[in-house]
């Protein structure tokens, strides 16, 4: 469901210093999580007639992944009377609908990236309502407190890229882009990359001097992108056609930020913005101006920060770009 808003101009929440189009909270805030989850033992389960794997799932509380992968089950996951079947111990959350795989981490204190891999969890990461996820750990009560460790959570661009999109229900359909930063996505829409990355190849966001490469620095810290030092207010440009899957402040390193999913496993990343012009949902085309570049965040000047991604994994920018 699109919901329709009168068109405003940015403004700067109190707190930050970026400037953006009224819009809801990210759904990991407008859809808190309760840590729920139900502990299960290792067991033993045979097959009754008329059992289906769903069924199997329902009386043992463990999730259908988890129970095919330790019974070596594919796609359609046929199982005959009598089979005996581990049920794999762990402690399982029953994602309910509009719930983010951020927020469930934050409720349970540990990082998203460490329950994408206990699931095995691939692309494009958009959990079903009702599903069942482990959460690795123990959970003891020895343990660090829950409110502790949530506050201690960080937040960085892969928990947004396989984390942020809330579940979706079993009749439930994504999100179609909109046009125009005049209509505006609930937070509780799935948004989904284009099919296929257009044609074309990846524009420079903005014209500028590299002042930081991308790789390992002389002091030893990552550089996940590039950072373009620009003068202050410089419209930042999509690098290609695609959908915008996030805009906001959230990852405090790189201030004003814009992420725009582009198919066939390609994202771009914009950071350090000042004033933010597009909305989560939104088709963008090539070299359309998405933003106004600023020294937000960590920034060392007014500079935008850019990359790219394939998957999950940083890609040098420059490989992909115009020679300049």
């Amino acid at each position: 469901m699109v919901q329709e808003v009168p068109h405003q101009e940015p403004v700067t929440r109190e707190g930050s210093d970026v400037a953006a189009l009224p819009a809801p909270r990210p759904a990991w805030e407008a859809r808190p999580v309760r840590a729920d989850a139900r502990r299960i033992d290792q067991s033993i389960y045979v097959v009754q007639p008329g059992d289906t794997l769903s069924r199997v799932v329902d009386r043992s509380g463990a999730s259908l992944e988890a129970i095919a992968r330790a019974n070596d089950l594919a796609v359609p996951y046929t199982i005959r009377t009598g089979q005996r079947l581990t049920i794999p111990a762990g402690r399982y959350h029953q994602v309910q609908r509009g719930e983010t795989g951020i927020a469930i981490a934050r409720a349970y204190g540990v990082e998203w990236s460490r329950i994408v891999a206990a699931n095995a969890l691939v692309e494009p990461y958009v959990l079903r309502a009702d599903q069942r996820i482990v959460i690795p750990g123990d959970g003891g009560s020895d343990s660090p407190s829950r409110t502790h460790r949530a506050a201690a959570f960080r937040l960085d661009i892969d928990d947004i890229l396989t984390g942020g999109e809330p579940a979706l229900a079993s009749n439930q359909a994504p999100a179609r882009p909109v046009a125009t930063p005049r209509r505006v996505l609930p937070s509780n829409a799935v948004v989904t990359a284009p099919a296929r990355l257009a044609g074309g190849g990846f524009l420079w966001p903005v014209d500028g001097r590299v002042v930081k490469r991308f790789g390992s620095g002389a002091s030893g810290e990552r550089n996940d992108g590039i950072k373009i030092a620009v003068p202050m207010a410089t419209p930042i440009h999509a690098a290609a056609d695609g959908v915008v899957a996030y805009v906001g402040d959230g990852i405090a390193a790189l201030g004003g930020l814009v992420i725009v999913k582009h198919g066939g496993g390609w994202t771009s990343i914009y950071g350090h913005a000042s004033k933010l012009l597009v909305q989560r949902g939104q088709a963008v085309k090539r070299g359309q101006t998405i933003a106004l570049s600023g020294d937000t965040g960590f920034a060392d000047r007014p500079e935008v920060h850019f990359e790219l991604r394939k998957g999950r994994t940083p890609v040098d920018p420059t490989s992909q770009l115009p020679r300049t």
